[in-house]
């Protein structure tokens, strides 16, 4: 959980702090007990702060959800878009930034990763969430789809680039589940190893064998 200045908790602590504390102290709730068992009474006791703060500042549980969902995704999204900025005008360095960066630990701990599966499994019955979580994912989405048709260009490969780029999206998802289960042992290292792996395989003349073994042994 991000630290929060012990003077925070005092009577002064801005309106931006004292959210940010209910927010955090939320991710954290859903990690250990889920969406249903997560109420304002707990988060406010994970939070070191009185429920009758957290309704001044969010009313309902509800608000509580979307706030923290969209505090979620709205860090993800600067996450990830700084990554593809750092790769500069180069798709292969753009799309290994944006992998890496989806194993960074500021984004792909196992805390985050369970709060992020308690919205999924609600939000099929609950559009605010489908809304949020949509928006986030088709950006995403349509910047991979990007990448993989330069690439494809570049490096003429034989492939359908909006399939390809689901794939890559799915991949992902499927090693940060996997994760969060605790799968074969796996961790953030390996799971980044393999995310590359399966890079090299579909785009031979830009991710290289060589390049995954310097990886492993930088």
């Amino acid at each position: 959980m991000r630290k929060v200045d012990p003077e925070a908790r005092g009577h002064k602590a801005s309106k931006e702090t004292r959210q940010l504390q209910l927010i955090e102290a939320t991710i954290d709730s859903l990690a250990k007990r889920g969406y249903a068992e997560t109420t304002t009474a707990l988060v406010a006791v994970g939070a070191g702060l009185s429920r009758g703060i957290v309704n001044f500042h969010f009313e309902s549980k509800e608000k509580l959800l979307v706030a923290t969902l969209q505090y979620m995704a709205d860090e993800y999204a600067a996450h990830w878009r700084a990554a593809y900025e750092k790769g500069g005008g180069d798709p292969a360095r753009q799309l290994a930034s944006m992998v890496t960066a989806d194993f960074d630990r500021s984004i792909c701990s196992k805390r985050k990763l369970a709060a992020w599966c308690a919205f999924w499994g609600e939000a099929k019955s609950r559009p605010t969430y489908q809304a949020l979580c949509g928006k986030r994912d088709q950006a995403y989405h349509d910047i991979i789809i990007e990448i993989c048709q330069a690439l494809k260009a570049d490096g003429r490969y034989d492939f359908n680039a909006r399939a390809t780029a689901m794939g890559l999206s799915a991949m992902l998802e499927g090693l940060r589940l996997r994760l969060l289960l605790g799968a074969e042992g796996l961790n953030r290292e390996t799971a980044c190893q393999a995310a590359f792996e399966h890079l090299a395989s579909i785009f031979p003349r830009h991710f290289s064998r060589s390049d995954l073994d310097a990886r492993d042994s930088a």
